[in-house]
């Protein structure tokens, strides 16, 4: 057990983190870096809403599944009803933390994922919906059931999606995707990929229908039912500037060169998330343990792979991250260590064992004061 001594004496360094009276929640003036808040999570929403109201630019929840399961922390058992009203309240109060440009990522099975959309959908718009990620959660078969499953889910809202869509990152290129570029007629430019110089003609002018010949004077016409992307002009400053490309030998489809120096952004994100990428269940079990050696995991955490990738889309450096599900403290330890500030709230003493110790000993890491309070009532 924990007792209030045992609290203090693990805070740490408090610099720069909003402070909270026990019981009216009432916040202490100056600045802040995070907040870690045990408590009934309705309660807390209700106590900071006026201070963050749309202030937070990500919030990620892990909600109970209800898949009738028992936990060692906690028990994922309600009618259907009772289970759909409370998290639709939940996600209501969340609505009101997100920046115009903030988005809500909610982590769910095949149990209520269709339920849960049609209640999401209520509450953002159907226009405000992004997407649905499937994330590969295990690697290994199920053999018990009939069918292996392999997946979860997690649902994207925005407040605006056009505006979410306009302001969200794209991801890092990899190495596998560097590979991709080469260079072999050594240009000067550096490495290179070629991608198709044809479109599809649906909606094409008559200047993109022409021939275009090659430096060897092999001539080459669009194949049916498709164009050349620009004019007879544009391609003939695109061959003399060495940004068409005809292949080794000079007799293939010309296609044009994109140079890796050149690409702004990065990749699109995709809807299909795999274990290689992002993790499993399992790889985050181990995470935690070897954080919290002895410590009694929870059985679904998140790997720290896919918050960082939901973070790293959905915010910058400085941004307002909410988990109003905390669990282990995989969110706020993401945002943590990626320099985003964070609001984290869980009502069990494992906000103590786990969350508090997890990020103290990364506060220690990074130089970030977490400071920890308890919500023993709203007044």
């Amino acid at each position: 057990m924990f007792d209030e001594a045992s609290i203090k004496d693990t805070v740490g360094d408090p610099s720069g983190v909003c402070l909270a009276e026990v019981g009216n929640m009432r916040l202490g003036g100056g600045n802040y870096n995070s907040i870690l808040a045990r408590g009934d999570n309705d309660l807390v929403l209700d106590a900071l809403g006026a201070r963050f109201h749309r202030m937070v630019r990500c919030i990620y929840i892990d909600p109970p599944y209800n898949n009738m399961e028992s936990y060692a922390h906690y028990d994922d058992r309600d009618r259907h009803d009772v289970w759909i009203s409370k998290l639709t309240r939940h996600v209501e109060r969340l609505k009101n933390f997100l920046s115009e440009d903030g988005s809500i990522w909610i982590s769910i099975d095949d149990h209520q994922v269709h339920y849960l959309k049609v209640a999401l959908d209520q509450i953002f718009g159907r226009e405000n919906f992004v997407s649905t990620i499937i994330w590969e959660h295990r690697k290994t078969r199920e053999n018990r059931r009939a069918f292996s499953n392999n997946h979860e889910y997690v649902l994207v809202y925005a407040v605006d999606a056009n505006l979410f869509k306009r302001r969200r990152n794209k991801l890092p290129y990899d190495e596998t995707v560097k590979a991709r570029f080469k260079n072999p007629d050594n240009d000067p430019r550096g490495p290179w990929q070629s991608i198709s110089l044809n479109v599809q003609a649906g909606h094409a002018t008559r200047s993109q229908f022409h021939e275009i010949t090659a430096p060897n004077g092999k001539r080459h016409t669009p194949p049916a039912g498709r164009c050349w992307m620009y004019t007879a002009e544009k391609v003939l400053d695109l061959i003399e500037d060495n940004r068409i490309w005809f292949g080794k030998d000079g007799d293939g489809v010309p296609r044009l060169k994109r140079f890796l120096d050149e690409i702004e952004g990065g990749l699109t994100p995709q809807t299909l998330w795999r274990a290689d990428e992002v993790g499993t269940t399992d790889t985050a079990k181990k995470d935690v343990l070897r954080l919290l050696p002895g410590e009694t995991v929870f059985d679904t955490p998140k790997p720290e792979q896919l918050i960082e990738r939901i973070i790293e889309i959905s915010t910058n450096p400085g941004d307002m991250v909410l988990d109003s599900f905390l669990g282990s403290g995989t969110t706020a330890s993401v945002a943590l260590r990626t320099g985003r500030r964070f609001i984290g709230i869980e009502r069990g003493e494992h906000m103590i064992s786990h969350c508090h110790h997890r990020l103290k000993c990364l506060a220690e890491k990074y130089g970030s004061g977490v400071r920890y309070f308890e919500v023993q009532g709203i007044l």
